[in-house]
């Protein structure tokens, strides 16, 4: 039972750490996005990270371990094909929204990990947890309703983009026995820099002409966010169920929206902050029908 604790406890402080670090997204990657457009943006975003985590790959003394095993190269390359995928069409939507509006809907994301998890992994869910859900959808429509022409396109990108991001959790869960989180990281954002790079050069869209300050902002948050944020996360689940890890990520808009009240000055008002208020109590919802307390932990 003390090990159990144990495990909870470490579980709880990795992915409560890459809670916070991965809420400065919202900040860093919107004011980087009011220079850069979202292809190059996210090209830039992913090329920072990949080199931040290989540069932390040699300090630790891991580089041995950058061949993977056989059983685990499929799923890393799908892993950073769908971070890629769900970085373009997340920054594409952020462009389009206030930042802590972005923040509640990307509760969709713990959501459909937890629903992932469930069919793919075993993990529990409970009837009752379809009420949580509704009132997310509920509160998603009380968003939209009157003003889709101004923030609809911004929605439908969010929500697909947390799709991809649910799908990558999905693979980085099945392969963190296999592979050391240093590697996992490196590889989800490597590969995601290189499918963005083709993809933005395909477009036409790559541009980097833009003031200093976007570079400063962009390369600070490409730290903090998709590479510090995933070291932390991904150790989480070697101590943690995946539905756990990403039930902590339910409190993220009560963090990103003083931040960003306290940097841009405005929140979301009207119906966009009702609707929100409904997302984050669907979450919270769930996160508390998900699973029984622990001595204390979930």
């Amino acid at each position: 039972m003390r090990n159990k604790q144990c495990s909870n406890l470490k579980g709880f402080l990795y992915a409560s750490g890459g809670l916070l670090l991965v809420s400065t997204n919202f900040l860093t990657a919107k004011y980087g996005l009011k220079g850069f457009n979202p292809e190059t943006f996210s090209a830039v975003w992913t090329s920072a990270a990949a080199l931040y985590a290989f540069f932390i790959i040699l300090l630790s003394g891991h580089s041995k371990q950058l061949r993977l095993p056989k059983g685990a190269i499929l799923k890393t390359f799908f892993l950073g094909l769908a971070t890629g995928i769900g970085m373009i069409l997340g920054w594409s939507g952020l462009a389009l929204l206030d930042p802590s509006f972005a923040s509640f809907l990307w509760r969709f994301s713990p959501v459909m990990t937890v629903v992932l998890s469930t069919v793919f992994l075993g993990e529990r869910l409970k009837p009752r947890e379809l009420v949580g859900f509704g009132i997310m959808v509920f509160g998603g429509v009380i968003s939209s309703v009157g003003q889709w022409q101004v923030v609809g396109a911004g929605i439908v990108l969010t929500l697909l983009a947390c799709g991809a991001v649910s799908i990558q959790m999905l693979f980085a869960k099945e392969k963190i026995t296999q592979v050391h989180p240093n590697i996992l990281v490196f590889y989800r954002v490597g590969i995601a820099a290189l499918f963005i790079i083709i993809w933005t050069l395909i477009r036409r869209k790559f541009d980097i002409n833009v003031g200093t300050s976007y570079w400063l902002i962009t390369l600070l948050g490409a730290f903090l966010g998709p590479c510090a944020s995933f070291l932390l996360t991904f150790r989480s689940y070697r101590y943690w169920d995946l539905s756990c890890s990403s039930i902590v990520l339910t409190a993220q808009p009560l963090i990103v929206l003083p931040m960003a009240a306290l940097v841009f000055g405005n929140i979301p008002a009207g119906r966009e902050l009702l609707g929100g208020l409904l997302i984050l109590a669907g979450a919270f919802w769930l996160a508390l029908s998900q699973h029984r307390p622990i001595s204390g932990y979930h």
